[in-house]
């Protein structure tokens, strides 16, 4: 192969990833796209009873959003190929150079596992108390003798609603009696 020859795949390979950095919204565009694709998919194959169908039946809302999806990919892929560039990240009060707060992901993340385990064997309210609760903590709050109470009045009205107001019944636990 010519130096010629070797030039130019270098200038063709170098110019291609030039233009796939510029272009990188397209990636989020036809993420978007194939997401819609699936949903849409989904949602069509979807098995309906006669009886259950109506004038908006279990499909409408899929079929909206699978639609949605196909028309912003469609629509961002037309702005990036038209030269539209997505605002950097300057709007922000964020240090870009500081590292990410691990602790506080882990503990959330702990918080919400703990929650998905213990809603089963002790209901809601309490699930859902320790859920607040352990939230508020992970994100910084140190009023240990407010917080619990707070996290307490929120799982109970949350309960009540869901439950009582909205007719969605969730686990009472040992509670089940009281409440």
């Amino acid at each position: 192969m010519t130096d010629q020859t070797a030039q130019t795949d270098q200038t063709t390979d170098t110019s291609r990833r030039s233009w796939l950095r510029e272009h990188s919204e397209l990636g989020v565009g036809l993420f978007l796209f194939a997401i819609g694709l699936l949903v849409l998919t989904d949602a069509l194959t979807m098995d309906v009873d006669i009886a259950q169908r109506g004038p908006i039946g279990p499909r409408t809302v899929p079929v909206v959003v699978g639609a949605g999806l196909l028309v912003v990919a469609v629509l961002l892929a037309v702005d990036v190929l038209r030269g539209g560039r997505g605002e950097a990240e300057g709007g922000e009060d964020v240090d870009l150079s500081e590292p990410g707060d691990w602790r506080t992901v882990l503990l959330l993340a702990g918080v919400f596992l703990a929650f998905a385990v213990l809603i089963g064997p002790l209901g809601f309210p309490v699930a859902g108390a320790l859920l607040f609760w352990g939230s508020a903590f992970a994100l910084g709050s140190r009023h240990l003798d407010r917080d619990p109470l707070i996290a307490a009045a929120l799982s109970l009205a949350t309960y009540f609603v869901f439950d009582n107001l909205l007719g969605v019944p969730l686990p009472g636990g040992p509670l089940m009696g009281v409440l």
